[in-house]
């Protein structure tokens, strides 16, 4: 992996590079951004130009036979920890670190859902398991192959259950000569604090919208307009903006639900309100996560709609003949609880919540929320 490769994030790249430059590669590192924003693939490019040996002051040079290796992740010093799916045949990363590698190289900005689809275990929740930590133990304590640095990337160290983090936090209080820890987070906030004071910060921001539009207009063949849409609705995350172009027949169904979801929470027609459930307990929890996103960025269209300049607004068609009506409902006195409950029950699926009473209760509360009048402005 390159890093020319990888769409922006010009400064971190640069940050990258110097610390290599300057001969000051901090032992543990820290990568925190969101989804889709390019953590993983900075940190096997930035692992890349660690082990190149012809390396520039720009990036790896991408032909020697380190490049080589890392860019199919075959180097000998190159170590990968990630979530699995446990079952009987699967205990460990190595387990599946031919999948993985797979998956890596088809899509740099391969997201826990995808990981999670391509080993066709939606519904078993992916973990780091405690065994990892000897995994890593015997790893790093090997002589590196090629006389440079062993480098450990694990990526979503938030999936480690607590023994594993507790014998993480151990190896990186007295990590082997040589070493390097890349940890790739979207969730720094479920990580044991004392993990995070031992590493080196590296934000990866959200990817602009310019960045990602012009991506899919390049490599996706979009015109504008619909690229503009797409990298609006996708807020910074390449992967669900390439997704989001293969699935829009998904986001008619989102609508068509969410249309008649808040409907029939708005005057509370319980009939209408379990029907609509019925159609949304059936999908699998990853596609409850994708349509609690579709109705945040629906809001942020009806916040744009009351609050900006309605131009701004980059829905089209049924989308946008929508919020034009329902973005009344939103507005100053309830949006913020709504972005907020909708938020709690994304981390309630995450967490296995039986869905017919997750939504159930979320009606409940939308009900209420759509019912809150906009507030009076004194003069």
């Amino acid at each position: 992996m390159l890093f020319h490769n990888i769409l922006g994030q010009e400064d971190v790249k640069q940050r990258l590079i110097q610390s290599v430059e300057g001969n000051r590669i901090p032992h543990a590192q820290l990568m925190l951004g969101a989804e889709g924003s390019g953590g993983l693939a900075l940190a096997v490019a930035y692992a890349q130009y660690i082990f190149c040996v012809n390396k520039t002051a720009q990036d790896s040079c991408g032909i020697c036979p380190a490049c080589q290796k890392c860019q199919k992740l075959v180097h000998p010093d190159l170590h990968f920890v990630f979530p699995i799916a446990l079952s009987k045949d699967v205990r460990q990363s190595d387990d599946l670190l031919a999948d993985f590698r797979q998956s890596f190289i088809r899509d740099p900005y391969l997201s826990l859902q995808s990981w999670v689809a391509d080993l066709g275990a939606e519904n078993k929740q992916p973990v780091i398991p405690v065994e990892e930590s000897g995994s890593i133990l015997r790893k790093l304590s090997f002589t590196t192959f090629e006389g440079g640095y062993k480098i450990m990337i694990i990526w979503l160290p938030e999936k480690m259950n607590h023994q594993a983090a507790n014998k993480l936090l151990k190896i990186l209080e007295e990590p082997p000569n040589k070493t390097l820890f890349l940890l790739v987070t979207e969730q720094e906030d479920q990580l044991l604090r004392t993990i995070v004071s031992r590493t080196q910060l590296i934000p990866v921001p959200k990817l602009p919208d310019t960045v990602i539009t012009k991506a899919l207009m390049e490599h996706a063949g979009m015109t504008e307009e619909d690229a503009v849409k797409l990298a609006f609705l996708s807020d910074g995350n390449y992967s669900a903006a390439r997704k989001l172009l293969s699935e829009n027949e998904q986001a008619a169904l989102y609508l068509k639900l969410f249309q008649e979801w808040m409907r029939a929470c708005l005057k509370f027609d319980a009939r209408k309100v379990a029907d609509v459930i019925d159609d949304l307990a059936p999908l699998k929890r990853e596609k409850h996560k994708e349509f609690l996103r579709y109705a945040l960025g629906i809001l942020r269209e009806c916040l744009l709609m009351n609050y900006a300049d309605p131009s701004q607004v980059r829905l089209r068609g049924e989308e946008l003949a929508f919020v034009a009506k329902f973005s009344r409902f939103i507005h100053a006195g309830n949006c913020e609880r709504f972005i907020e409950e909708i938020n709690k029950a994304a981390y309630a699926i995450e967490r296995n919540a039986a869905p017919k009473m997750l939504f159930m209760d979320l009606s409940f509360k939308a009900n209420e929320l759509l019912n809150i009048p906009l507030p009076v402005m004194s003069v």
